[in-house]
């Protein structure tokens, strides 16, 4: 029998700091490692597996997708890729939907869709996209230069040009950026998740679409973390009260397989035409039945469940010893704690619990779903291992 471990580090790329558990199996909000032990998993592969392992919704649907054909291609129509993107469209607005694997290839079709529709009723200079500083927007090269933190500006150089960055709940570090450069469109995540799990002020959010529309450009608001259920509403901007001209998303909407889907409103619904974009994955059938059977059941009463957990988990860690402040929206929660997060994480990993970091903060992103009594356990070691 393998050592899964010594193998993975022999033959697997080194780009990870994993954490020394093997996942052999789970089900629901438990998962268990190669030795037997038991977690609560508050993680949920980083807001992934929307309504934890094994849900056997989730798993019938994709089951029953693989046992017809697992992908023909964006060639000829499938009806997993069609009903999904129709799901997607009556239950936000948007007019129409391109899939793709995963949220940095969202934000790049946002990007692309965004400078084509300036480039097409604007003029070839307003390129230039406005996003935040502190955010973050994926790994390719495009989309790493249009995350706001200068520590993902280094070694892949030289990037893309045209983006520029304003600051976070100040709206006249965006006028000025709008002001002084021709601009496309403004991207922001509505609650900053890889930059320590922080909600954007409504106030700023308002303004800023009030700006877009005044300036003549367009709002992406990237939903990868956010979406699906995870902040309490089906897409944060639905907390808001604002309605983007653009949304992309993934993590959630696939249940645990790979996809990404940009959201396209009224404004920008014909910019793509034929052999503009594409995508050999995108719209892959089982992955698309996947989302389907999550995106139908994200309902008000599961979304009402979302808050209800929300709310205790503020108000249990709210004066705890050990913990500083909890910051996020919904199911999307940062912790800043007294101790190193690192050694809170590991004293919780030590009991049988599995959140992970934002920055500096533990970062808690269970399943939507996941029992109370498993939760309010789980908060409980939290609480001790961050005030011991």
């Amino acid at each position: 029998m393998d050592n899964i471990k010594q193998t993975d580090k022999e033959f697997v790329a080194d780009t990870y700091a994993r954490f020394d558990i093997e996942i052999v199996d789970g089900k629901g909000s438990k998962l268990y490692d190669e030795n037997g032990k038991e977690y609560i998993d508050l993680a949920t592969g980083i807001a992934v597996n929307t309504f934890g392992a094994c849900d056997s919704e989730w798993i019938s649907a994709v089951s029953a997708q693989l046992s017809k054909f697992q992908h023909t291609s964006n060639l000829y129509y499938s009806a997993p890729c069609a009903k999904l993107a129709k799901l997607l469209c009556e239950r936000t607005g948007a007019k129409k939907v391109f899939f793709g694997n995963s949220g940095a290839e969202a934000n790049e079709c946002a990007i692309k869709v965004a400078r084509k529709w300036a480039q097409d009723t604007k003029g070839e200079g307003d390129y230039n996209i406005i996003t935040l500083k502190n955010s973050f927007h994926g790994r390719t090269i495009t989309t790493l230069k249009a995350t706001g933190q200068d520590v993902f500006h280094k070694d892949f150089g030289p990037f893309p040009e045209g983006f520029l960055y304003a600051e976070a709940n100040n709206i006249d570090s965006v006028k000025d950026l709008v002001k002084n450069n021709k601009c496309a469109a403004v991207m922001m995540e509505l609650v900053q998740g890889e930059g320590g799990v922080l909600p954007l002020n409504t106030d700023f959010v308002k303004d800023v679409f009030a700006l877009a529309k005044e300036e003549n450009i367009l709002v992406i608001i990237d939903e990868v973390q956010t979406g699906n259920g995870r902040t309490g509403a089906l897409y944060a901007y639905m907390n808001f009260g604002v309605t983007p001209d653009i949304i992309t998303t993934a993590k959630g909407l696939g249940g645990g397989l790979p996809i990404g889907a940009t959201m396209l409103f009224e404004k920008v619904e014909n910019t793509l035409n034929k052999g503009s974009h594409g995508s050999t994955f995108g719209g892959n059938p089982i992955a698309c039945a996947g989302a389907v059977s999550i995106i139908e059941r994200l309902d008000q009463s599961t979304l009402d469940g979302v808050n209800e957990r929300s709310e205790y988990i503020f108000n249990a860690l709210k004066g705890a010893k050990g913990i500083k402040s909890v910051s996020g929206m919904g199911l999307m929660l940062g912790i800043e704690t007294e101790k190193d997060s690192t050694e809170v994480i590991k004293k919780c990993m030590e009991k049988g619990i599995l959140p992970i970091k934002a920055k500096t903060k533990i970062r808690l992103l269970p399943a939507l779903n996941i029992p109370m009594d498993e939760l309010k356990y789980a908060i409980e070691i939290l609480k001790e291992a961050a005030g011991e």
